[in-house]
């Protein structure tokens, strides 16, 4: 029997070794694309059993080229680089790891708001630069008492909550598909977004990018705001409009922003840049040494569970899964 490949669209991990040691128990190889572009990629993939990808958009002109695939695996936990439509018409089951970094990137989330908010970067230059003086960074606000809003409640979110509540914020939270009793469960208040933008003193986005989220937070979103508030976001970039969001700081309309996620990555320039009132890391809030290792073992595991006849842990799109396999 000919061994089992498995293609790999793009890394950027240190090495593959664990994804490599998951797949050799099922008999399956896998080989890195030479580079990320569509050509590079169907050269391993056009003749691949799967495929794993991280960044790299993949088409549906690459998946119509791709016929022996049965699964295309996603190294994260967002899947809006993959054609979805295309994949489950051919057939392929997609899969994502949602559960891999949670610690991780909730940890970031609060990290950035009490950067922001203490201003600490600004202080910080400001003393380097030989200036020591509190009156330079004032106003800042106590945390205790005030209001944390949460857009999105899947589980990074939801770990947020405890972290939150232990510095005395109150949370509470928008998502119109999380059921009611994981509000409960949380000790949350659902709300509307509406509400949420005019009560909240600090916004911490936690949505997946689909169409409904693309530019939620738009000049009109901007403008229900507190002008002392704060957006936070760890998610997806294109949820926000940043020309949107420079208007609103030059306006006043909010306080300040931190990202860790822009609408183009790396960004080739923007005008949130230069401002001492928004900070910017380079989608880092994923990262651990840890969460790595456990990101490319369940990547792994999904494309081996297919290889076996075992049902995957986290379908995309579930109806592929009870289809019969191309022979």
């Amino acid at each position: 029997m000919a061994q089992l490949k498995v293609a790999v669209a793009d890394s950027v991990f240190p090495n593959l070794d664990p994804a490599r040691e998951v797949l050799a128990r099922v008999g399956a190889g896998l080989t890195l694309a030479d580079a990320s572009t569509p050509e590079a990629i169907l050269k391993v993939a056009a003749g691949a059993d799967a495929l794993l990808v991280t960044y790299a958009k993949i088409t549906a002109e690459m998946i119509a080229q791709m016929p022996r695939c049965r699964i295309i695996s996603r190294f994260g936990i967002g899947v809006d680089n993959v054609d979805l439509p295309a994949a489950t018409a051919a057939g392929i089951v997609v899969t994502k790891v949602p559960d891999y970094c949670i610690d991780e990137v909730s940890d970031h989330a609060m990290a950035l708001l009490l950067t922001v908010v203490r201003k600490i970067p600004l202080s910080n230059g400001q003393v380097h630069s030989g200036t020591w003086k509190m009156k330079a960074v004032v106003p800042i606000h106590r945390l205790r008492g005030s209001v944390l809003g949460l857009v999105g409640f899947g589980r990074i979110p939801q770990l947020v909550v405890p972290k939150a509540k232990s510095f005395g914020l109150r949370v509470v939270a928008y998502d119109p598909y999380a059921p009611a009793e994981v509000f409960s469960t949380a000790g949350v208040e659902r709300v509307e977004f509406r509400d949420l933008l005019k009560m909240s003193d600090y916004v911490s986005v936690h949505s997946p990018l689909v169409p409904e989220t693309r530019g939620l937070f738009n000049a009109e979103a901007f403008k229900q705001m507190k002008p002392r508030a704060y957006l936070i976001n760890t998610a997806r970039g294109p949820i926000i409009d940043e020309d949107a969001l420079a208007a609103a700081l030059d306006a006043g309309q909010i306080a300040g922003a931190a990202l860790d996620v822009m609408s183009q990555e790396p960004p080739p320039a923007s005008p949130l840049f230069g401002r001492d009132n928004v900070i910017i890391t380079p989608h880092t809030s994923f990262y651990s040494e840890e969460s790595l290792v456990e990101l490319q073992t369940k990547a792994a595991e999904e494309v081996a569970a297919v290889f076996v006849g075992k049902p995957t842990r986290n379908p995309v799109n579930p109806e592929v899964v009870q289809r019969p396999a191309a022979l």
